[in-house]
């Protein structure tokens, strides 16, 4: 199945990136077991059902880590498993006995990855935050928004997604490939301050380089440029267009019958007010979908901009099947894609627990022991 098939991931449950982080090497094949506080609810959902999208693919086992009989439980669980990831703040799993140290001492092979904001060390590491503040203090908020207007936030993609559960995935399997040379694991300090400033890298070179300016909406790919960027239709919607290059942008020039010579030059940043001018003119002469069929199979690199109800729909994305109905709802496939492994997304998000019983049977416990278990609130 999954070029991750027999790698078992322990996730300590959490909200954001680290649900994630852990639908994705569970797509990927990895069997992932997370680890529920005992209670009604998912502790991986938000209370309005946010993250039950993200809560796919694994099994559930509700611990009391608070209960040393809990804490010996997820010892056990760690010493049959390859992965845990945690986004609990600093010092947290530390003072609850199951941290880092007290993990290896059980499974020297452990890869511990770890998802925090700020890191676990620095002056904000002990501080609350969410996305919109990480990639505030990066530079990546500044840089995004329209010309002589206020920063607009791109969704929470930048820095809980982006910039923290896809570094810590490839944190950890990075490590899981140095495991097969040096067979020790290590711990993983994953912060979505450091990711999404990685994310930034090519724009401060470009800063560096003064090419790149410190006022939004002034750049080649902040919406600035007047051949990368939207145009509202006819309609009241809106296409992307994206004609960087100079080929690209003499096809798109062609379908908007505009004759170039007539034209400002495509990198005179003087000229940039007078072509977005006169393509926004065009571009609201036509219905979206008309400049779609106008632009389908050119290299203009102009496509519509569809909502989130429209794009599961579009035929390019059906062809791929790049949608799919998980627990009742249209949600992304798995990806990427490989030319032998097939992944497959798992179950559903589950309701707390719903594995326990299976899962320590996995690890080598009784009916008896886990009578005794559930009797003492160890387990639920």
């Amino acid at each position: 199945m999954g070029p991750l098939s027999g790698i078992r991931v322990v996730e300590l449950a959490a909200i954001g990136p680290v649900p994630f982080c852990a639908m994705l090497l569970a797509d990927l094949g990895a069997d992932v077991v997370r680890v529920d506080r005992p209670g009604p609810h998912e502790a991986s959902s938000l209370p309005d059902g946010v993250g039950v999208g993200t809560g796919r693919g694994r099994r559930s086992i509700a611990i009391d880590l608070k209960n040393p009989h809990g804490k010996e439980v997820l010892f056990r669980l760690v010493e049959a498993s390859d992965v845990l990831i945690e986004g609990y703040r600093p010092g947290v799993v530390e003072r609850l006995g199951v941290g880092p140290e007290q993990c290896k001492e059980r499974n020297p092979k452990l890869v511990y990855g770890r998802m925090t904001g700020w890191g676990q060390s620095g002056p904000l590491a002990s501080m609350a935050g969410h996305d919109i503040n990480y990639i505030g203090l990066t530079g990546a908020l500044h840089a995004i928004g329209e010309a002589g207007d206020k920063p607009v936030p791109p969704l929470n993609l930048a820095a809980d997604y982006g910039g923290g559960a896809l570094y810590l995935a490839t944190g950890i399997l990075a490590a899981l490939v140095e495991r097969e040379r040096s067979g020790e694991g290590q711990v993983i300090d994953a912060a979505m301050v450091d990711g999404s400033a990685s994310l930034m890298t090519i724009f401060y070179q470009l800063h560096s380089s003064e090419l790149w300016s410190d006022e939004r909406g002034m750049n080649l790919l902040d919406g600035g440029a007047p051949f990368y960027r939207t145009y509202g239709t006819a309609d009241g919607k809106y296409v992307a267009v994206g004609a960087l290059e100079p080929k690209f942008y003499g096809a798109l020039l062609e379908g908007l019958d505009l004759e170039p010579s007539e034209l400002p030059e495509q990198f005179d940043r003087d000229g940039w007010p007078v072509l977005t001018d006169r393509f926004s003119a065009i571009f609201a002469t036509k219905t979206r979908d008309e400049w779609e069929a106008r632009f389908f199979g050119t290299d203009a690199c102009v496509t519509p901009v569809l909502s989130l109800a429209e794009a599961p729909t579009h035929p390019h994305l059906d062809e791929r099947r790049s949608f799919i109905i998980s627990g009742g709802a249209v949600v992304p496939a798995p990806a990427p894609r490989f030319s032998r492994s097939r992944p497959v997304p798992g179950r559903a998000s589950t309701r707390t627990g719903a594995h326990t019983w299976e899962v320590l049977e996995d690890i080598g416990l009784n009916a008896d022991e886990i009578e005794v278990l559930t009797e003492v609130g160890a387990v639920a």
